[in-house]
């Protein structure tokens, strides 16, 4: 039989390796936490650019617009396309609210190997939407490939609804027009078509003719004086 003092001896040597043991053991509150891990994807999405498909009676032609480069004229555009915003009849000289300018417009003007011109309200390539707004352009933007969107004026600063896209690169326009969307492979090869559409000058016998133009913004949609060719270069007006 165990003495009263072996019993004790054995006691205490129990308690103390529990001790030892438990002192040796990460408890939970102590314990280092995992690393928090990001998500793969959190850098900030870039910001989507607007994009207008010009339906027309040849096809569609989508491009994709430019605001970062030429915010007024790419919202002149999408104004006269939507009808939000107002503009003047060069042939009645009513007010228009509301009202799409580039309804039932044509491309008056056509020249292969170079670019097809529209959005008159006249159809004679002398209209306009009763103002003028200024030029912008930048070297990181030029006519260095085909399918440039740009607005065709009559000198600087004279911008109004009249644009053109370009069939092939065209350097000689740098700084002289606003370039502000670019149209894609597709729309290119409708511009060549229409472009070599007989003529009478430079004006085709049978216009094609913008039905509308669709802008869409971030998941969202909605149903954008006369150019004088010179002998060395032609340009538009």
């Amino acid at each position: 039989m165990r003495t009263l003092l072996q019993t004790l001896v054995l006691i205490i040597s129990t308690s103390l390796l529990g001790a030892a043991q438990a002192a040796s053991t990460p408890q939970p509150a102590t314990m280092p936490k995992p690393p928090v891990r990001k998500p793969a994807n959190s850098a900030p999405a870039a910001t989507a650019k607007p994009t207008a498909i010009i339906h027309t009676t040849a096809g569609d032609l989508h491009c994709t617009l430019s605001p970062e480069v030429a915010p007024i004229g790419v919202e002149n555009f999408i104004g006269l396309a939507t009808g939000t915003k107002d503009w003047t009849s060069p042939v009645s000289h009513a007010k228009k609210h509301g009202v799409p300018l580039y309804d039932g417009t044509i491309f008056h003007r056509v020249i292969a190997s170079f670019m097809i011109q529209g959005g008159d309200p006249k159809g004679d390539g002398t209209g306009d939407p009763g103002y003028k707004f200024k030029n912008e352009t930048s070297p990181t933007l030029t006519f260095d490939r085909p399918g440039r969107l740009a607005y065709a004026n009559a000198g600087p600063n004279t911008n109004g609804s009249q644009f053109f896209v370009t069939e092939v690169p065209y350097p000689s326009l740098n700084g002289g027009y606003t370039i502000f969307g670019q149209c894609d492979a597709a729309a290119v090869e409708l511009v060549k078509k229409i472009a070599r559409m007989a003529t009478d000058g430079e004006r085709p016998l049978r216009p094609i003719k913008i039905t509308h133009i669709e802008i869409h913004r971030a998941g969202t949609s909605s149903k954008p004086a006369a150019p004088k060719p010179s002998a060395a270069v032609k340009k538009p007006a």
